[in-house]
């Protein structure tokens, strides 16, 4: 299994849409059911950046992962809107 790991540059459109995410999902409100998972996942996705801006790259998959997550968690909070 070959593991991609991102070059020096952080693909831009990765770093893009991580940094939206992360708006985003600080967003969510604290008495809602994904609030503290999605509080997880921001962390990871700020901890992921910083380390790429030390050279310490995440692999590919791990950012997809996030990304992924990130998603699917504001999904949920804004189905919870409508109810």
């Amino acid at each position: 299994m070959q593991v991609h790991i991102l070059n020096i540059d952080m693909d831009n459109e990765f770093i893009i849409t991580l940094q939206f995410l992360i708006s985003r999902l600080e967003r969510i409100s604290a008495d809602s059911v994904v609030a503290h998972r999605a509080s997880g996942i921001r962390g990871a996705i700020l901890r992921a950046l910083e380390q790429s801006e030390t050279g310490n790259f995440p692999s590919e998959k791990h950012v997809k992962y996030l990304i992924d997550m990130g998603y699917s968690l504001l999904q949920k909070a804004a189905g919870e809107i409508g109810r």
